[in-house]
């Protein structure tokens, strides 16, 4: 397995390999081995997400108050996704930067993200499922959401397809609006955890 540090600290890329042959493909998105090698901790998986999005679906951008916190193991088992990562953590070294992984069902590369970063996606096919695995489960009352239109982040969402978003991600607060109203996590609780 290929791994890739990505520019928002703490979070990672993961490529497998995929064993493909006349019948399909075989292949473990996820290996204990890389993961701690990399990451330098166990990923404790607490609950498993399933999505499936037409083309032009946005979700996010989506992370959990820390703490708690949330980290996620995210990956796409049908179609093609833009996968976003945003360092939301107010003191990290990284505060404000983003990277992508492009994921599909063909090369099935991951993406890590610790506690405190956000996540978004766009599905670039119909049909996208993406499968995540998280370290907490869910609870309504600690989930937040930044817009992922904010202009100050500048995220790289293609000009040729027509965005849809939830009424909740759209009429989420920008970056600047999250921070002035003491919603983002802190860099050294996430750490913590």
């Amino acid at each position: 397995m290929r791994t890739r540090e990505l520019a928002v600290s703490g979070a990672f890329e993961f490529a497998p390999e995929v064993h493909a042959d006349p019948r399909g493909l075989f292949v473990s998105p996820l290996q204990e081995a890389p993961f701690l090698a990399a990451v330098g901790r166990p990923f404790p998986v607490a609950q498993t997400n399933h999505s499936r999005s037409a083309r032009g679906v946005l979700r996010g951008l989506h992370f959990t108050t820390a703490p708690p916190g949330q980290a996620k193991y995210v990956h796409c088992a049908r179609g093609r996704a833009l996968d976003v990562v945003v360092d939301l953590r107010l003191g990290s070294p990284t505060f404000g930067l983003w990277d992508t992984v492009d994921m599909d069902e063909e090369t099935c590369r991951a993406g890590y993200y610790p506690e405190g970063v956000g996540h978004a996606f766009l599905a670039l096919e119909d049909d996208t499922v993406m499968s995540y695995l998280v370290t907490t489960g869910y609870r309504p009352e600690l989930e937040q959401a930044i817009t992922p239109l904010d202009a100050e982040l500048s995220l790289p969402w293609p000009n040729d397809i027509d965005l849809v978003l939830s009424e909740r991600d759209r009429a989420a607060p920008g970056l600047a609006e999250a921070t002035a109203q003491g919603l983002l996590p802190r860099y050294a609780d996430c750490v913590r955890n």
